[in-house]
């Protein structure tokens, strides 16, 4: 174990040491191209200043502009229409003005009134225009440059109504322990070096509606193989064999100012319908390490396809709702025949500070939630092809001040095996309490604490299916916020107990996750 954390330790020094290098290095190559742009723009200016002479209110350019401004009111953005200067005008400043009294002439010309322009006036414009040609001209091009690039922008951009942005997750990670399955042997302890791609378009037809597509590419381990349990499972695996999939196809739009819909149509979870009460660490890439440490696991109940609504009740009070099915889209099973769940959940909000929230989750043959013992996961041993869950969750998260969130959650899950003789039922609780300390040392970076226990049968009808001990989950990390685009978290999670049995050993599992966003 001293071997692991040593190498992931000398990993993230390593890390923050090229980083800290590179920025400075950065930021020294800026500073002398400041200074380098700097000297070029003091040379310049002050080249004009020599070539180019000011002018002032007592100048007779400025005088007959000021006439005119007052006579035909061609610049109205004065107050009174009035043209007055309080200071030196450089000649280009004073062609801005030109121009734009011109303009407005060119306009009171053109539409021939009564109140014309008077052949004296028109002189004194010719004039103004012949002494400050130079300048004007110069306006000239700056303005058609400025149009050019815009309409060059227009056509070159992806799309005025949709976002392309990217995220990519290279991780170092190994765990360590002795017997955690009474098989003799004890955990792996090889480093592995894993990572997960994610591509994300999001686009809007109506403004307040959105399309959005996730392409995905990953090979991160579960580690379950490795360290026998569930409960030893990072926040961000899954792997494809680095193969680019279809991740997440989902839709939502509004009705009136209340009401959201979201349609999930590939990759939709449980919990895209609701707040998990844990948004400083429900993020597998910036958040917690741990998948049990970013929400209450009843939220996993269920993964696929379905559809779901946000209700506001009021600005303290909403309701959501959803339904999610495994296999909406195998012609053996459908919608109606589907492993599902439903999801009901009402968030209070009493002031800014405090979130509540109530869950309750209908689930069919959907226990699995990945975070927990093999009985919590199948109390019934493979046996049942039918089981009902209902599941009833409290979650909280209270903003102690700007540099602390104190947070938490409670859930229990009551299955009934309905194929089984006498349908015997089993009872499944977990919960923890989070402290996250945002901005710790830096803006944006966080430092994250997990404390609980993960799903455990406290009680089975099948009385030699219940889990006799108790394991503690215990997590730590701090996510550095090396540049706007780049976080390396380096954290630990230590499992007591695994699999609620106080005869395997604690198992360690630590891990450094680099994340890019672009």
């Amino acid at each position: 174990m001293a071997k692991v954390l040593c190498n992931i330790l000398w990993l993230t020094v390593t890390l923050v040491a090229i980083l800290v290098q590179a920025n400075r290095t950065l930021a020294t190559a800026r500073m002398s191209a400041d200074i380098n742009q700097t000297k070029v723009y003091l040379a310049q200016k002050a080249q004009n200043q020599n070539t180019l002479a000011n002018v002032s209110d007592t100048d007779w350019a400025f005088q007959a502009l000021k006439s005119l401004v007052e006579r035909y009111n061609c610049i109205p953005s004065y107050p009174n229409s009035l043209y007055r200067g309080d200071r030196i005008l450089t000649r280009s400043e004073f062609a801005m003005s030109l121009n734009l009294c011109l303009d407005e002439v060119n306009k009171l010309i053109t539409t021939a009134t009564t109140n014309g322009v008077n052949k004296e006036d028109l002189t004194t414009l010719r004039r103004l225009q012949t002494e400050f040609a130079p300048e004007l001209a110069s306006l000239q091009r700056r303005t058609e440059n400025l149009k050019f690039q815009t309409t060059q922008l227009a056509a070159q951009q992806f799309s005025t109504t949709t976002k392309l942005t990217g995220e990519i997750i290279f991780a170092l990670s190994g765990a360590h322990g002795g017997d955690t399955d009474n098989s003799g042997e004890g955990v792996d302890p090889n480093l592995i070096l894993s990572d997960r791609v994610r591509l994300n378009i999001n686009t809007s037809f109506r403004e307040r509606d959105q399309l959005s597509i996730r392409l995905q590419a990953q090979n991160t381990s579960e580690f379950n193989d490795a360290t026998g349990t569930d409960m030893a499972r990072l926040g961000f695996t899954g792997d494809s064999d680095n193969k680019l999939e279809l991740s997440r196809l989902e839709y939502r739009f509004p009705i009136g100012e209340q009401v959201r819909v979201y349609i999930e149509i590939v990759g939709g979870e449980l919990n895209d319908f609701t707040d998990t009460l844990n948004p400083l660490f429900s993020s597998s890439s910036r958040g917690a390490i741990s998948r049990f440490g970013r929400r209450n696991p009843i939220y996993r109940q269920s993964f696929g396809s379905g559809v779901g609504l946000r209700y506001e009740l009021s600005d303290a009070a909403s309701l959501r709702l959803g339904f999610i099915a495994n296999d909406a889209d195998e012609p053996g099973s459908g919608i109606t025949g589907s492993r599902y769940g439903a999801i009901v959940q009402l968030n209070f909000e009493p002031n800014e500070d405090i979130e509540l929230g109530l869950t309750y989750v209908r689930s069919y043959n959907n226990l699995n939630t990945g975070t927990g013992s093999q009985l919590a996961n199948d109390p019934f041993d493979r046996e049942s092809n039918r089981v009902i869950a209902n599941s009833y969750g409290f979650e909280a998260t209270f903003q102690v001040s700007p540099a602390f969130t104190l947070g938490g959650w409670v859930g229990l899950i009551e299955a009934r095996a309905e194929d089984l003789s006498r349908n015997p039922e089993a009872k499944i609780l977990n919960y923890a309490v989070t402290l996250a300390f945002p901005d710790l040392g830096k803006k944006d970076n966080l430092a994250g604490i997990v404390i609980g226990q993960p799903p455990k049968a406290i009680r089975n009808d099948l009385s030699t299916f219940k889990d006799q001990d108790t394991s503690l989950h215990l997590e730590v990390f701090y996510r550095f916020q090396a540049t706007d685009n780049l976080a390396i978290t380096p954290g630990l999670l230590v499992i007591t107990n695994p699999e609620h049995d106080k005869n395997s050993d604690t198992i360690y599992v630590g891990t450094v996750r680099t994340t890019f966003t672009f």
